[in-house]
């Protein structure tokens, strides 16, 4: 596995889960291709900052139990975590937010070039997700 692959996706979520997000976003390549979950991708940096500005308004998050995998050429990386979040404000299409709490099993895959992450692909069940802030 590659050392330096897992340290740029380590020091990706640390920077999350600080709300850093001068950090998280200075680890992306200016390029960077961003797979939504169960939605559209997005292309550049800036598309991506105001997608994380976004998600920051309606929702607060802490990432657990990371486990990181990279290929031997750090060319590509794989993280599985746990989503602790609470729904802090209505996100568009979505039910109402009031505070709700929730844990969801989560996955992303990446692509890295010269030292910086240039594709995430996020997974995590929305339907699981849209139960927990329903109940």
């Amino acid at each position: 596995m590659n050392q330096s692959a897992v340290a740029i996706i380590r020091a990706y979520y640390d920077a999350f889960n600080r709300q850093d997000m001068d950090t998280f976003l200075s680890l992306l390549s200016d390029e960077v291709v961003h797979d939504i979950n169960q939605g559209q991708r997005e292309s550049g940096k800036a598309a991506f900052a105001e997608f994380m500005a976004k998600m920051n308004r309606h929702y607060r998050e802490q990432l657990l139990d990371l486990e990181i995998m990279a290929n031997e050429a750090g060319t590509r990386a794989a993280a599985e975590f746990v989503v602790l979040g609470e729904y802090l404000k209505t996100d568009d299409g979505l039910p109402a937010a009031a505070g709700q709490t929730y844990r969801l099993p989560a996955g992303a895959f990446f692509e890295l070039a010269g030292g910086k992450v240039t594709r995430v692909t996020n997974y995590y069940n929305l339907e699981d997700w849209i139960a927990q802030v329903s109940a």
